[in-house]
């Protein structure tokens, strides 16, 4: 019976952020959702007593991918510049193939801003996964840094900290263009083959893999 439930409240989570990630926190209805997961609106409750509570439990899924994935590369001995590479890959792939990390972004972004005037005001975020993306991306830089990583970054770390992270926000801008996958892909491997001579030591940017290669058993591993 507890096994049961679980799936039924993964199909709920799952069907969530795929109407929070199509339609938005206000356009979505619990009754979609609901009908989306194969189940009633009496089961929905039953699990989540409002809309609140199902986006919540979107965002925490989208945090433990997150999460999950950072700790799987350090565990597999990737240096953290690496892995801060491997996890923005990570991030395009998933915009497009886990509805919980684009469902996440959205629901920050409409629950934790002001209303325009004349609207109700949106709910405040409790989880804020823009938070938690840019903490596990300033978190590897620190680390790549104390490691010795970035001695081309020197007395300008600030601005090189500002600048990745910058640029680590813009991955999500770009796939809510509609940018296709295999776009998004290429640009993350521009964007790092520019900015790693600028943090490295001269020559050492072709030490690290700027393009995704995660398939198979890899992409399994760090929840691909």
């Amino acid at each position: 019976m507890q096994e049961r439930s679980e799936r039924t409240r993964r199909r709920l989570v799952h069907a969530g952020a795929e109407m929070f990630h199509r339609n938005g926190y206000a356009n979505a209805t619990l009754g979609e959702i609901a009908a989306a997961a194969g189940v009633t609106k009496g089961a929905l409750y039953f699990h989540f007593a409002s809309k609140d509570e199902l986006a919540e439990a979107v965002q925490q899924r989208g945090c433990a991918l997150l999460h999950d994935a950072v700790r799987t590369l350090r565990q597999d001995g990737v240096s953290p510049l690496q892995a801060l590479i491997d996890i923005t890959h990570w991030l395009a792939w998933t915009l497009h193939e886990e509805p919980a990390i684009p469902a996440s972004f959205r629901i920050t972004k409409e629950c934790g801003q002001p209303a325009p005037r004349g609207c109700t005001p949106t709910r405040p975020a409790v989880v804020d996964f823009h938070r938690a993306w840019i903490s596990a991306v300033s978190t590897l830089l620190r680390l790549a840094r104390d490691a010795g990583e970035f001695p081309a970054a020197g007395r300008r770390w600030e601005s090189a900290q500002a600048l990745v992270a910058a640029a680590a926000c813009g991955i999500e801008t770009m796939s809510a263009t509609g940018m296709s996958y295999a776009e998004l892909q290429g640009k993350v491997a521009a964007l790092w083959a520019l900015l790693l001579p600028s943090l490295v030591a001269v020559g050492r940017e072709r030490e690290y893999q700027t393009e995704a290669d995660f398939t198979g058993a890899q992409a399994v591993r760090i929840g691909w």
